[in-house]
């Protein structure tokens, strides 16, 4: 007998959810707001727009299908099925929180709050749900596979990202290691880290870095297998240098660090908890990631 399509709900404690479990008490949270200029109404707004957004995704996944959830903090320990559909309910970076934990099965965005969120990942209102259930187990729904990152040390050590990975020091202190780019120039660095990412992350940090220093590098669109890659503030001195700040690495390609600190941290999409940790004399590989993450469009 086929099981029934399973859909797996995302989402993401609310302010309110934190601010109630940190002071006990509506009155203690309100008079938190309070104190820094805040009004626990809009707080209470948010939390019951995503409230709103949840009941109309549970109402909208037909009866008979199999259910279930997950909170962003548990993402780790949850195992998803090949079969799945998931449904992430909230804020763009959720998705990318997300998509590390997939493998090919198809995501929908929804947003709980139009209008206030970007809406880049999360494209979706909530009635628009059932339609593009059904269209993704028809196979008729439109896919945007959008590229991902990978960062390899060469002890085995691993981790994808969706928007970019960062390489530096784990205080944000200087960060020292010798950088070779696709195209095989290397330099020993002093700076505040790497940023090495995704089309889907030029939209976020790696686009800051970009607009900061005028680079005139040509960002890559979401579903081109290409990453693009920043230096911060490169320390110019008699051993390190600043000529190798930024560029671009291509499907077949790489960018390789080895680490010249005590050690250094790469993480990604800013979970800064899940990590990895190369030490002195390590090196660790970045390129284009062989998954993707494909989200109905």
């Amino acid at each position: 007998m086929t099981l029934a399509p399973r859909i797996v709900v995302v989402r993401r404690r609310t302010e309110l959810d934190e601010l109630l479990d940190r002071h006990g008490t509506r009155g203690q949270a309100e008079f938190f707001l309070r104190s820094r200029g805040r009004d626990l109404a809009e707080v209470q707004a948010r939390h019951d727009a995503l409230t709103d957004a949840l009941q109309s995704v549970s109402a909208a996944i037909p009866s008979g299908w199999r259910r279930g959830s997950v909170e962003r903090e548990d993402l780790d320990r949850f195992l998803f099925d090949p079969e799945d559909v998931v449904v992430v309910v909230g804020q763009d970076g959720l998705v990318a929180n997300t998509a590390k934990y997939l493998a090919g099965q198809p995501l929908i965005g929804v947003d709980p709050e139009p209008g206030r969120n970007p809406g880049i990942l999360v494209s979706h209102a909530p009635v628009e749900l059932e339609a593009l259930l059904i269209a993704v187990l028809d196979g008729a729904a439109p896919i945007t596979a959008r590229t991902m990152v990978r960062a390899v040390a060469d002890d085995g050590q691993e981790l994808v990202a969706l928007n970019e990975v960062y390489v530096g020091h784990p205080s944000h202190q200087s960060s020292r290691y010798h950088l070779v780019s696709a195209q095989g120039w290397g330099e020993h660095q002093s700076s505040s880290g790497l940023l090495v990412g995704t089309g889907t992350g030029a939209t976020g940090w790696l686009r800051s870095a970009w607009q900061e220093r005028h680079s005139a590098l040509n960002l890559p669109s979401a579903v081109d297998p290409v990453l693009s890659w920043f230096v911060r503030e490169a320390w110019p001195s008699p051993f390190t240098g600043t000529e190798l700040t930024e560029g671009l690495v291509g499907q077949d390609e790489s960018l390789q660090v080895l680490v010249e600190s005590d050690s250094l941290v790469v993480f990604g999409d800013g979970l800064e908890n899940d990590h990895l940790t190369p030490v002195w004399g390590q090196t660790v590989t970045i390129r284009v990631a062989r998954r993707r993450l494909n989200c109905v469009a």
